[in-house]
């Protein structure tokens, strides 16, 4: 009888509804300790580490800057301008000969890389929301910076179909060792679906020559039905890619819907899983696609719920910043902040925030040749900020 009654009561406990969801995790997603990658912890931002100093203002929407080697800065403006920061901290008049852009939503002139020979060659590359035929896409020309001028413009690629709207471009440029160009292409967010179909643009990263060619080892070469470019897919909106400075991999960091911006290794022919698994849900609340795991799609390294809105991103190897030597940085759109991550063996062992006091979109981050970091923040009243350790 005592054991019919343990029985009894075993079962009416394995029957009772689940506890009540955590306040701030989301209802839709699984268990923490069911879920396959690393969630951020959403640490409070740190004060008394370092402080922002501006180095100019009055940009209209700055949404990337580049060192030049000799010390000044190419900084871009998204309404279309292209202007140059003085090693004093001076900023120029808008360079002439950038091309036409669609500045409407979130395009227009973004992400500026210059060419790892630029010594020899004095070329740097743009990417940009290009109008066209059906709306508008992601496209990339490099010119010769002349100093003063670009001159001998070439588009060398161009995100296929162009579609209408305007968010979701990607658009970060990052080169490899050996000179090859990675381009991200966001998914142009009505298109959502098209991230997993390799003959389309949409939700991919692409590797291409200096030159706009494709490079033979890409990994879906001859294949048909596929973008000869393509590199990896399934990704949402990736404004995030730096190049790990000892690996040499392309690390990416790519926002989500609501939750579920993810830190990724975007390997050759990996699928990330956009739309069919995510950590987060919709704007709505509805659910996206099947859950967060399934076979031939990749986790993330690690991902934010709630998201940290993730544009710019660099590897610090420089010492002028005590202790972030081999951090990743990457800006915060919203709530606002810089975020350090610490790495080992490729997770994520640590995440610290700075700079959530100032209330600013920071949309990009770089180190400058003085060691220190420089970050653009995302307004009609743009600043270029310099981050220093705070002494004393």
């Amino acid at each position: 009888m005592r054991r019919l009654s343990a029985l009894v009561v075993l079962l009416a406990a394995c029957t009772q509804a689940p506890p009540a969801t955590p306040t701030g995790e989301n209802p839709a997603s699984p268990p923490l300790s069911q879920q396959l990658a690393d969630r951020s912890p959403t640490p409070a931002s740190t004060r008394g580490v370092v402080t922002a100093e501006t180095v100019v203002g009055g940009l209209v929407n700055p949404w990337a800057i580049e060192f030049l080697p000799d010390g000044r800065a190419l900084v871009t403006e998204r309404p279309g301008r292209l202007r140059v920061l003085s090693t004093t901290g001076q900023l120029s008049a808008p360079v002439p000969g950038v091309p036409a852009v669609f500045a409407q939503g979130q395009g227009g002139l973004l992400d500026v890389a210059i060419d790892p020979q630029f010594t020899q060659n004095q070329r740097i590359y743009l990417s940009y929301a290009e109008p066209g035929s059906g709306g508008a896409g992601t496209a990339v020309a490099r010119a010769r910076f002349t100093g003063t001028a670009l001159v001998d413009v070439q588009v060398i690629y161009r995100q296929e179909p162009k579609l209408n709207g305007g968010g979701h471009y990607g658009a970060r440029l990052v080169f490899d060792r050996e000179g090859r160009l990675y381009i991200t292409l966001g998914d142009r967010m009505n298109w959502r679906d098209r991230a997993q179909d390799l003959a389309m643009g949409q939700g991919k990263v692409v590797r291409v020559h200096a030159d706009g060619s494709v490079p033979a080892d890409n990994p879906f070469v001859g294949q048909a039905n596929a973008q000869s470019t393509v590199w990896s897919y399934g990704h949402r909106n990736v404004q995030s890619a730096a190049l790990h400075p000892e690996t040499g991999a392309l690390w990416t960091v790519e926002h989500g819907a609501r939750g579920g911006d993810e830190l990724n290794r975007a390997e050759r022919g990996r699928n990330y899983g956009w739309p069919v698994i995510t950590y987060g849900v919709d704007y709505s609340g509805a659910r996206i696609g099947e859950g967060t795991a399934k076979a031939g799609m990749e986790q993330p390294v690690y991902y934010w719920d709630p998201v940290i809105a993730p544009s710019g991103m660099a590897f610090y190897t420089a010492t002028t910043i005590p202790g972030w030597r081999g951090s990743v940085l990457v800006g915060s759109l919203s709530p606002g902040a810089l975020v350090r991550l610490e790495l080992t063996n490729g997770r994520v062992t640590r995440e610290m925030r700075y700079l959530g006091e100032l209330g600013e979109r920071i949309r990009d981050v770089t180190v400058g040749p003085d060691g220190y970091v420089y970050l653009v923040t995302d307004s009609g009243n743009g600043r270029v900020l310099r981050v220093r350790p705070v002494v004393g």
